[in-house]
């Protein structure tokens, strides 16, 4: 048993130093280690950042999006763990990103937030945002634009829904093309152009603004 799991945690530590601020691997992976937390690093989704799982074994596994810059990378990896914590101290009834997790991502986020993980013009939005973590850092627009800058350059050519005008033209991954509409409660009404058919997109889904 020991035999299979320190080459997995090793492998863990190496992983972690590609994608996180210098300072931030060991105590990630101090984190990782404690909670037992089976971490996989995968493609691009577009809907999520990351998950946190419990498997039917009783393995907690956790997914993070290998696309994300070392800032949003670690918000939300150390999210999902908030979620793990939050569920063994307060049991599986409560809500996913309700007090009890918003307390226990903001104590676990505590030793991170000082410039010797952040950069400093990040510290203030971040310390603006944890006075109430929202459920995701894309739903936070000073945030997520603020994280955005420090995105691979491609990355950085991409929108926010909720930057974008009414009635601007965008594309989504799959390459379909959309205007913008009005805002129903929390979400924006988008007519798709080939077909007329309207659609509601969350106000942090990336698109590709047309400006032709």
């Amino acid at each position: 048993m020991v035999s299979q799991v320190i080459p997995y945690f090793c492998a863990v530590n190496s992983t972690l130093q590609k994608y996180l601020p210098e300072r931030a691997v060991a105590p990630c992976f101090e984190l990782i280690k404690h909670h037992g937390v089976h971490l996989k690093i995968v493609n691009h989704r577009v809907t999520r950042h990351g998950d946190y799982r419990r498997l039917s074994n009783g393995q907690h596994q956790i997914t993070v999006n290998a696309s994300l810059n070392p800032y949003r990378f670690l918000l939300t990896l150390i999210h999902e763990i908030a979620h793990l914590v939050a569920f063994e101290r307060f049991g599986r009834g409560i809500k996913p990103h309700g007090t009890e997790w918003k307390q226990t991502f903001k104590e676990l986020m505590m030793p991170f937030l000082h410039p010797e993980v952040f950069p400093s013009k990040l510290l203030p939005v971040l310390a603006r945002h944890f006075k109430n973590p929202k459920a995701s850092s894309s739903t936070d627009a000073q945030l997520a634009i603020a994280l955005q800058s420090y995105d691979p350059v491609q990355n950085q050519e991409k929108s926010y829904m909720f930057e974008l005008p009414k009635g601007s033209t965008f594309r989504i991954h799959n390459g379909k093309l959309f205007r913008k509409g009005d805002r129903r409660v929390k979400r924006y009404e988008c007519i798709e152009l080939a077909t007329g058919r309207l659609y509601l997109f969350q106000p942090n889904a990336e698109v590709e603004v047309i400006t032709d």
